[in-house]
């Protein structure tokens, strides 16, 4: 699968980012926890220079709390970054992010200096909710779908610190095909845009190799299945989803697990880990390599041939 879900204004965020970055201070991109790296936004660690940055892991409620540490330990060794990992149950904590901001800029955060921030974020990761937390009133708009902001607003908070909020952007084409399924099975990107049977499967796959407990618990199974296949269709009779000749649903069984995952019923998931990323692009460096050569190999027969 790979999807390319990029809205209009996400497109116009994304140039407004870049008008407006040369007068921020710092920048706190919200993170999804389940998923830290899929969730990051890659033009920002070009765009951000030396800006100081405070990623901010919100959903950790819904995450595997030891992953989530070896995340943030990752991003501040390998990226630079300050990490502060949330819940939106968890106001007095989200309040540490303006401390961190004045910590991180001492010079700046005086009655005549303010502080100018953005905070940014892909759709559905929280970022609203904890605007609204920091601003202490209700400023952006919450909800559970994806790109509900679509506009750039600067908010005044307290300790002389000023905030861009940004639309949620979603980068216009996922390299990683592993990334567009994690976006997907997190809610990133609009249902409609999706097919449930194929995220569910992938979302079988990974959780029969790294959480296959959680998935005994929660759909009472006696024993684990072999295979992702095997596995829906044992959730899909516990669950009753049958079709005429008691044939099982896959729609509805795929609707259920990632629904339940989003939910956090199967219990605390991370989605990825620092070594598959690692892995991974390894992997997609080496096809994209691949592809240079194809092309460099095509533009020196095609000058032969002339």
């Amino acid at each position: 699968m790979h999807i390319q879900w990029y809205p209009g204004h996400m497109h116009k965020a994304n140039k407004e980012i870049k008008q407006v970055l040369p007068q921020i201070n710092l920048i706190i991109e919200v993170l999804d926890a389940r998923i830290p790296f899929s969730s990051q936004n890659p033009l920002l660690q070009s765009l951000r220079g030396d800006k100081p940055c405070i990623r901010v892991l919100s959903k950790t409620d819904l995450a595997d709390p030891e992953i989530t540490l070896l995340w943030q330990n990752y991003l501040e060794r390998e990226q630079g970054v300050k990490t502060l990992a949330v819940t939106t149950q968890q106001p007095e904590k989200i309040k540490q992010i303006t401390q961190l901001c004045q910590r991180m800029i001492p010079e700046k955060g005086s009655n005549d200096k303010t502080i100018k921030t953005m905070i940014m974020g892909i759709p559905n990761v929280g970022k609203s909710t904890i605007i609204n937390i920091l601003a202490n009133r209700i400023i952006a708009i919450t909800g559970n779908e994806p790109a509900v902001t679509k506009r750039q607003q600067r908010i005044k908070l307290d300790n002389n610190i000023v905030l861009s909020d940004t639309p949620g952007v979603l980068w216009p084409n996922v390299e990683n095909k592993n990334s567009s399924y994690r976006l997907a099975v997190t809610g990133a990107i609009k249902d409609t845009a999706i097919d449930y049977t194929d995220i569910a499967f992938f979302a079988a796959e990974y959780l029969l190799e790294f959480y296959p407990e959680q998935l005994k618990t929660r759909f009472q199974l006696d024993s684990l299945p072999d295979n992702e296949t095997e596995l829906m269709e044992a959730i899909g009779r516990k669950r009753g989803c049958l079709r005429a000749g008691k044939q099982v649903d896959m729609e509805k069984t795929s609707k259920i697990l990632v629904s339940e995952f989003r939910a956090g019923t199967i219990g605390g998931i991370s989605l990825e880990k620092p070594e598959i990323i690692e892995q991974e692009l390894a992997e997609l460096a080496i096809i994209q390599q691949q592809k240079v050569d194809k092309k460099t190999k095509r533009k020196k027969k095609w000058k032969e041939s002339r």
